[in-house]
């Protein structure tokens, strides 16, 4: 019998297989099985046994393969299961910590007090502008200058046109309620003589509408590029005729004030002496009258007796008589004239032609260039931009026209009243706009909410006033038009710093700080080598962000000392904080 893994010393190669030469190999391991049969059999042919080894010799590969990696896999078993410990053992072996305090070092960091908040970017006041068409008298049919949207509104510009006629924007709070007419006056008339010399229009202050008013609004309108609005139809016609009225009154006076003068003269020179002249002659007549009535009878010479007078030429009581009436009619040339009738007829004309001057007032007044309520519009806040038209070219107006807001962009933030108290208008503050930070300052603060009940700063849709909360308003500064664009409309994060440290101070945790039995703030110090903490008095200054300024200490505290914010119970690991509580 030939034993397994005996090689033939002679290395030719006659061809034989490794089982024919009695090499070592699986063929040998057959013949060697063959020949060690228990039961005797003739051992087996070569061919026999070539094709057994053939057909065994995977199956004792994989089994020595399988028993390797067992015997492999328990060894790694037992040699890893010495450093696998369960959390129940590894609880078990750990010691609890020994109990003690736990610090942190004094830092030295800048410190900052903000009060932050959420607000809606919006265009300020917006409001729905209407017209006031009642005075048209016809359709009011939009037939040009409508605006678009994002357009500006100014003062002095045309914001519309109806019925071919300009829609001119004024700055103002009350709305047009009445076409203003020469002669009228209040609160309106005030308000657009205040408008017009904002716009460097001399109207006149007097709060009536006058011709400086008229003429003033004339101005306005031929600035728009439009003719000045008509006055009343027919007033030109009443103008004239007043005209002529108070010409025809003034010739009627004339006449009756000579008239006046020329009875009220009285009698002239030659008149008074004329009527002197017939007194004197009538006084003469009575006294030849008189001399030749008493004078005696003659006598004749030749009888010594009395001859018969001769008739008088006029008697003494025709001459009386006719002296009583030139001394009448003296009396009445020389006595004052009665002029009672042409002053009557004077006064009469004066009367007219005051009636007629009122006339041409009131004409004149009727010509001034009136302002019709349907051609302007009071917008307070300008300028102010369009955020939507309701009307377009050939459309009648029905309702508001447009909406229009301010051109401000403006921030709208609710901060509880807490935080209110600590903001100033004028105070700076930052807006954060995706990835950009943006300048702004705080314009409002208001108890009341002027935006509506909704809390956009909370985001929780309550009433600020129910929920303790201030309404802050902030105007952006020096935004680009790109910058203008990406902010209105959103909601953006809003930081105001309240106060803040002149660069790094000396800070430490605000729970290392106690409060001593006097009120006093201190800190526990746990000095190098010590094992028992130092108690040190100091002096705060701005709290934030967890930390608290550190302006003076009773001993030297430096950066990178300890103090302690709590302590470790040594039980159970836990810590504590002191019991004394933290200095607010």
């Amino acid at each position: 019998m030939r034993l397994p893994g005996r090689r033939r010393e002679s290395g030719a190669d006659d061809g034989s297989t490794p089982a024919e030469r009695g090499e070592p190999g699986e063929a040998n391991e057959t013949d060697v099985l063959a020949e060690l049969r228990p039961d005797g059999a003739p051992a087996l042919s070569p061919d026999a046994r070539r094709s057994a080894a053939q057909a065994r010799t995977p199956v004792n590969r994989t089994v020595w393969v399988m028993a390797i990696v067992a015997v492999v896999s328990l060894a790694a078993g037992i040699v890893l299961s010495r450093f696998v410990i369960s959390p129940a053992q590894a609880a078990a072996e750990v010691a609890p910590p020994e109990a003690g305090p736990i610090t942190v070092e004094v830092e030295r960091r800048a410190l900052s007090s903000d009060v932050v908040a959420r607000g809606d970017a919006v265009y300020d006041d917006a409001v729905s502008l209407t017209i006031e068409t009642g005075d048209l008298g016809g359709p009011a049919v939009v037939t040009g200058a409508v605006p678009e949207v994002g357009a500006e509104v100014a003062a002095g510009r045309v914001l519309l046109e109806i019925a071919g006629r300009p829609v001119v924007v004024l700055p103002g709070d009350l709305p047009v309620y009445r076409t203003l007419r020469s002669g009228v006056s209040g609160p309106d008339v005030v308000q657009l003589q205040g408008a017009l010399a904002s716009l460097g229009i001399d109207g006149g202050s007097s709060g009536t509408y006058d011709a400086a008013t008229a003429a003033a609004v004339a101005q306005l309108f031929t600035q728009a590029g439009y003719p000045a609005p008509e006055p009343p139809e027919g007033s030109r016609e009443a103008l004239t005729a007043a005209e002529e009225g108070v010409r025809s009154a003034e010739d009627a006076l004339a006449q009756a004030r000579a008239a006046v003068t020329q009875v009220g003269r009285g009698a002239t020179s030659s008149e008074r002496i004329a009527a002197d002249n017939a007194v004197n002659a009538a006084q003469r007549t009575l006294d030849d009258a008189t001399s030749c009535a008493n004078a005696a009878a003659p006598i004749d010479p030749e009888t010594g007796q009395a001859l018969p007078k001769e008739p008088c030429a006029t008697s003494v009581a025709d001459a009386q008589d006719a002296l009583r009436l030139a001394k009448a009619q003296r009396d009445e040339a020389l006595a004052a004239p009665d002029t009672s009738a042409e002053i009557a007829s004077r006064d009469a004309a004066e009367r007219a032609l005051g009636d007629a001057q009122a006339a041409l007032a009131q004409a004149q007044q009727d010509v001034l260039t009136p302002l019709p309520a349907s051609e302007v519009a009071f917008v307070a806040n300008l300028p102010r931009r369009v955020d939507s038209v309701a009307v377009q070219r050939g459309s009648t107006i029905n309702g508001p026209v447009m909406s229009i807001s301010g051109a401000t962009v403006e921030i709208v933030a609710n901060v509880a009243d807490a935080d209110a108290a600590l903001l100033a208008v004028g105070q700076g503050a930052s807006l954060a706009v995706g990835e950009e930070t943006l300048p702004a300052t705080i314009a409002e603060i208001n108890a009341t909410p002027t935006r509506g009940a909704a809390a956009t700063g909370g985001g929780d849709g309550q009433d600020s006033t129910a929920s303790g909360r201030t309404e802050v308003v902030l105007h952006p500064t020096e935004l680009t038009e790109e910058q203008r664009t990406a902010l209105v409309g959103t909601n953006v994060r809003v930081t105001i710093p309240v106060s803040s440290t002149a660069g790094e101070v000396l800070a430490v945790p605000i729970a290392a700080l106690t409060a001593g039995a006097g009120g006093e703030t201190r800190v526990e110090v746990l000095r190098d080598g010590a094992t028992t903490p130092e108690l040190v008095v100091v002096t705060l200054g701005l709290s934030a962000e967890g930390y608290a300024e550190i302006t003076s200490s009773e001993a030297p505290l430096a950066e990178g000392d300890l103090v302690v914010v709590g302590q470790s119970d040594g039980a159970s690991g836990g810590t504590s904080d002191d019991a004394s509580g933290g200095a607010g």
